[in-house]
């Protein structure tokens, strides 16, 4: 269970917001709801230490939703007043190599996606459940970070000083979770700079020592894998976490043999459906090993190709064998004079309007991107240590399934809008802060005036006043560290 101390904070911050104050009110219901023991943080806190290790978690979770940028700018913010402790007590914790980030995400996350369940808001939603799987490139600014490389933006369409950031994702028909992630780099074809680096660019870079076998070494290794063997591992996780889909979605990129093989041997009955190239790979299709193109030029001939007037394109299907698994191809264009473009399937009885419905939830990935660049600073993390590299992301994955859930519990139409109103509804804390001691500064110059104890003074003027109420709750807060 969560520390007594973690879920006091968490309430006294909650206690200050009404429950019409719906946006802010409803993430901290959610948070102080979840459990999480100090003992899974795989460190000790050291018994003189005035906060645990629990309690910075937390605390750094809930930096956004109070305008707190960063570690760094926390000294200026409004919860530093009412916790104060310095920026290094956070800069150990995400530092550490012992800290199993991926299992505390799957821990908090299970618990998010679960709560949805219970919660029957899921209604009569039909949309299959599906794990999404995509890379993204998190830019950063400092030469010497730890494992830093210069890798290929197919956004930008050119060089950037980053790490390539692999993604999965859980959609559970309505809502995506951020379930997974590795970081990667890219070595390159020059052996003269591998990574882009030259020599002393690669010896300038941050390093440190970690216990083999430690979270934070594994995490560096995952590093040198590809992204087609981290993809795998991941999917084969959240498997083992307990985590069940109808679909595995993924882009031309990681649409390969290897993925194909892996569903197909599941036990849980699940299918790939990922875009394909209209590339060299050659199919057995009609006893004939073909390429795409000439596949779709056959149904052509055929005659085989219709119009979904739903969709408004042109389309035609086939069942081929690829080295001894039978998929099925979706050939659609939008217009008789456009390029093909072809979806892949394990699903053999899948037609193609499920199959394009389905596939379009993909996108949700591509928005989880955006928003948590945008509004949680995915990325922006510029600490040199790699294990901080890999909390900093992990919590902002934290960050954005809150909201996620607290969205879905209420009315808002997107996440944008409802992380607005969160920072909004916190910024009465830094105006009810300094209303309180003026508040107290006149009714202690009353009470002297009218002769009475202030406290009592206070009290009387609390039980009559819900205002009074709410500002009280706000000096227990301020002195709950």
């Amino acid at each position: 269970m969560l520390q007594r101390k973690s879920t006091t904070i968490i309430s006294e911050i909650k206690d200050f917001f009404t429950s019409s104050e719906k946006a802010i009110y409803t993430v901290l219901t959610i948070l102080s709801s979840l459990t999480l023991s100090e003992k899974q943080l795989g460190i000790d806190s050291k018994c003189n230490n005035k906060f645990k290790n629990i309690n910075k978690l937390l605390l750094a979770v809930i930096f956004p939703f109070f305008e707190v940028k960063d570690i760094w700018h926390y000294r200026q913010s409004t919860l530093y007043w009412a916790f104060k402790c310095g920026k290094d007590v956070f800069y150990r914790l995400l530092n550490d190599f012992n800290v199993p980030w991926r299992k505390i995400s799957y821990k908090l996350s299970m618990q998010l996606i679960r709560k949805t369940k219970i919660n029957n808001v899921d209604g009569n939603n039909k949309l299959p459940r599906c794990l999404i799987i995509d890379d993204t490139d998190l830019p950063k600014t400092g030469k010497c970070i730890e494992l830093i490389g210069r890798v290929f933006s197919h956004v930008a369409q050119r060089s950037l000083l980053a790490f390539k950031g692999l993604f999965l994702g859980y959609h559970d028909g309505k809502s995506f979770f951020a379930i997974d992630f590795s970081l990667h780099g890219e070595e390159g074809k020059n052996k003269k700079k591998p990574y882009g680096f030259s020599t002393k660019q690669l010896k300038s870079r941050y390093t440190k020592q970690r216990d083999k076998g430690s979270p934070g070494n594994n995490r560096k290794q995952e590093y040198f894998t590809t992204k087609i063997e981290s993809m795998i591992e991941m999917v084969r996780t959240a498997i083992a976490q307990g985590l069940r889909f109808d679909y595995i979605l993924v882009d031309s990129w990681f649409t390969c043999f290897a993925l194909i093989k892996f569903v197909s041997t599941r036990s849980i009955g699940c299918h790939l459906l990922g875009m394909a190239k209209m590339g060299k790979t050659r199919y057995l299709f009609n006893g004939k090993h073909l390429t795409s193109k000439e596949i779709i030029d056959c149904l052509r001939k055929q005659k085989k190709l219709k119009r979904s007037k739903q969709l408004s394109c042109f389309f035609s299907q086939a069942v081929v064998d690829l080295k001894g698994k039978q998929i099925k191809l979706f050939f659609c264009k939008t217009s008789r004079k456009g390029k093909w473009n072809v979806l892949l399937s394990t699903n053999l009885e899948l037609d193609f309007e499920q199959a394009y419905k389905i596939y379009s939830i993909r996108w949700s990935i591509e928005i989880f991107f955006k928003e948590s660049k945008q509004y949680l600073g995915m990325g922006k993390c510029q600490s040199q240590d790699f294990d901080a590299q890999i909390a900093s992301t992990t919590i902002c994955m934290i960050q954005y399934n809150l909201l996620s859930v607290a969205k879905r519990f209420t009315d808002y139409e997107s996440l944008g809008e409802m992380f607005r109103n969160t920072k909004a509804e916190t910024i009465k804390l830094t105006l009810v802060e300094r209303l309180w001691q003026l508040i107290v500064d006149i009714l202690a110059d009353l009470a002297e005036l009218i002769e009475i104890d202030t406290e009592t003074l206070m009290e009387k003027l609390f039980s009559d006043n819900q205002g009074f109420i709410k500002l009280s709750n706000y000096k227990a807060l301020l002195q709950a560290g």
